[in-house]
């Protein structure tokens, strides 16, 4: 009794199981339906069903509309996963100003090893204030993984960070992306006194502001070594 029982049911669950391959087999159109779940169809799906999302190559998840109708993005939306996860924990800034080989050698290093990276330029005393306060550093460039930092470049060491940090050793970055571009550390205000100094009659547009490339004027910082040498007064590397 019981084995006639047990044959029965074997034999219904093997029918079953047909009948789902055959209808997945013969199944036109695949969707979400309203429940959230995966339905196949020989029948178009309704208006309201969302189409299953399929994942980008290279595993990572498929580009939103908006990254991928602009060609670049500032996020992690479009990335590998693995590029995903270490942006999430580990968001690269990089510190420069101008007129410094070592930043060009960090920017450069970052771009090919294909890590996504926001870039902050260090030109007058607003942008040196802030610098110093978000990374207590006397020299550029710096590269800020979160909250850890590496203070001028050496490639071994940035290498090392970068790995720990869980960043890929090969370019995994999409043909398209692109990082955006620099921008001024500090934000400009319109109470900032840079932003604010009146302009003199005959003078360049900016006010009392320091062209690029120059000292800016700000506590004790001591005036440049080399006259010649265009760079911030600040500026003690390489």
């Amino acid at each position: 009794m019981q084995y006639a029982c047990f044959k029965k049911l074997f034999g219904c669950l093997i029918a079953a199981i047909a009948a789902f391959g055959s209808a997945a087999a013969f199944a036109q159109y695949k969707y979400i339906g309203p429940d959230g779940r995966v339905v196949y169809s020989d029948q178009p799906p309704p208006p309201s069903a969302k189409p299953v999302a399929k994942p980008a190559a290279g595993g990572g998840a498929a580009p939103t509309a908006a990254a991928s109708s602009s060609g670049a993005s500032a996020g992690s939306a479009g990335l590998p996963y693995v590029l995903q996860q270490a942006v999430k924990t580990f968001p690269v800034t990089l510190y420069t100003t101008n007129d410094c080989e070592a930043c060009t050698q960090g920017r450069n290093y970052l771009t090919k090893r294909g890590v996504p990276f926001t870039e902050k330029t260090v030109r007058n005393a607003d942008d040196l204030k802030v610098f110093k306060e978000a990374t207590g550093a006397a020299q550029v460039p710096v590269m800020m993984l979160g909250n850890n930092k590496q203070v001028g470049f050496e490639e071994g060491a940035w290498n090392g960070a970068l790995n720990v940090a869980g960043y890929p050793p090969n370019n995994l970055l999409p043909a398209s992306y692109k990082n955006p571009p620099p921008a001024p550390t500090a934000p400009f205000t319109p109470d900032s006194k840079t932003a604010a100094a009146p302009t003199a009659p005959g003078a360049p547009a900016g006010g009392n502001a320091p062209a690029p490339g120059t000292a800016p004027s700000v506590g004790t910082v001591p005036p440049p070594a080399d006259p010649a040498a265009n760079r911030p007064s600040w500026f003690k590397g390489f």
